[in-house]
């Protein structure tokens, strides 16, 4: 499903009356066939129910219709977590070891220590563009930072995209710090992978890094569900950044015909640079939903 919003028959996943089953009740029945709509649910639990089942009967068809998704759960006034992950290898054990036990306790003693020596160890997020890698830290020099999670191929986000370029070309002058960040899993949208990001980072000039969060822990610390999705922090000094907008660009929709103006966005950031409260009544960002990765595919 390429977008929250979109459905094509001829996408659609095909669902068994029992799958439907655990999933819920049917919310609609269509005249004259038997074929249900499935409304509000998500289509990465449908997924992974209807990759089970196998033997669909050709009277019966579900479709499943995904809505768009709202950004939501993040409190105001929290830190920016990092873009950083943690990495490790598991430590392997022989035949050997388990043939004496007082040793091969000491040996799993010392493979505890070293597995926290290797927790220290962090995959920092990369620049598929220029192949650079980043974290929090190499925005500690601005006093506000605008984090956005956003994809290639996400209709909302093309909706607003070359507004996004527009709007932070002209705060990065004024000293905002901007990083746009892609978590969709590129095994089932081949097209959000790295290399069409470092495509699409050149054709719009993004002057901001567009990095890769392979493993989606990154959107998930945020609490990311939509693309796009923003976060605004500002920073008073050495202490850490702190959440003060979670919201919307402005009310234009890829189908409203509302006018592109970047308005809510826009007035949180003068109000952060000049120093202003954040007003607290902010509309949540509307868009595609995060693609996660298949369960076991990663």
């Amino acid at each position: 499903m390429a977008s929250a919003t979109s459905c094509a028959t001829a996408n659609a996943l095909i669902l068994s009356r029992s799958t439907v089953g655990r999933l819920g009740r049917t919310l609609e029945m269509t005249s004259g066939r038997k074929s249900f709509s499935l409304l509000s649910l998500s289509p990465e639990l449908v997924y992974r129910c209807g990759r089970r089942w196998k033997n669909v009967t050709s009277s019966t068809k579900f479709i499943v219709r995904a809505a768009r998704m709202e950004s939501k759960g993040v409190s105001l006034g929290s830190r920016a977590p990092n873009f950083e992950v943690f990495s490790y290898s598991a430590p392997k054990f022989t035949p050997f070891t388990r043939l004496f036990s007082r040793v091969n306790l000491r040996i799993r003693k010392l493979a505890i220590v070293n597995l926290l020596c290797l927790l220290d160890k962090l995959v920092q997020l990369e620049e598929p563009l220029t192949g650079n890698m980043w974290t929090l830290e190499d925005f500690e020099a601005y006093p506000a930072l605008l984090v956005m999670f956003v994809c290639n191929h996400c209709p909302f986000v093309k909706h607003l995209k070359k507004d996004i370029v527009k709007l932070t070309d002209l705060y990065m002058k004024k000293g905002l710090g901007v990083v746009a960040i892609s978590s969709n899993s590129e095994l089932t949208h081949p097209q959000d992978g790295p290399a069409f990001m470092a495509e699409d980072a050149k054709l719009f000039n993004y002057q901001f890094p567009y990095l890769y969060d392979r493993s989606q822990d990154v959107a998930r610390d945020y609490g990311a569900v939509c693309t796009p999705e923003f976060y605004l922090f500002k920073k008073d000094g050495r202490r850490p950044f702190e959440l003060v907008y979670h919201g919307q660009f402005d009310d234009s929709r890829p189908s409203n015909n509302v006018p592109v103006t970047g308005r809510d966005l826009r007035l949180a950031i003068d109000c952060v640079l000049s120093g202003q409260p954040v007003p607290p009544n902010q509309k949540p960002s509307v868009g595609c939903s995060i693609k996660w990765h298949p369960v076991g595919k990663v």
